[in-house]
């Protein structure tokens, strides 16, 4: 059953686009940390790991929100790797382990990356597409983001 919520389903299509693109770039962006994590090496090691572990934590808990707004909208969410890579912005590096200072710029560049495409979502979301709801939930995410950029930040300052 389709749901009523006072949005058409044209734009609830276009929304769910938009929240399919949000979700490849958020499990693009866990399994790099995640790789990231399991190959970190050096002095700081430890620290790193630890770092790395959290983050893809919290990218966890962000991905399986993002499926369930998509699902609640009415639409399935994608869920194999070509599809997730498919859909992101975020590129691989398949073979290359950079040092941890590399990951880290990498990660930065990458999440605020992310950060400027939820910024103009959101403003898609709530102006064209009149969905305040997914607006909130996407200024959510991004102040996340925005919180694991900052975090990352600090490690280059």
């Amino acid at each position: 059953m389709k749901p009523n919520i006072g949005i058409n389903q044209q734009n609830l299509k276009k929304i769910s686009d938009i929240l399919t693109g949000v979700l490849a770039d958020g499990m693009m962006l866990y399994i790099k940390t995640r790789k990231f994590h399991w190959n970190v090496s050096g002095q700081s090691f430890m620290e790193y790991h630890k770092l790395f572990e959290s983050h893809y934590k919290k990218l966890e808990e962000s991905i399986d929100e993002i499926a369930e707004r998509i699902s609640k909208l009415g639409f399935p969410s994608i869920g194999t790797t070509k599809e997730f890579a498919s859909f992101s912005q975020i590129k691989e590096a398949p073979g290359k382990n950079p040092s941890s200072t590399d990951m880290v710029k990498e990660l930065l560049k990458d999440h605020e990356s992310v950060i400027k495409t939820l910024r103009e979502k959101i403003d898609e979301c709530d102006e064209k597409l009149k969905d305040a709801g997914t607006a909130d939930f996407l200024t959510s995410l991004m102040e996340d983001e925005e919180t694991l950029a900052w975090t990352l930040r600090r490690y280059l300052d």
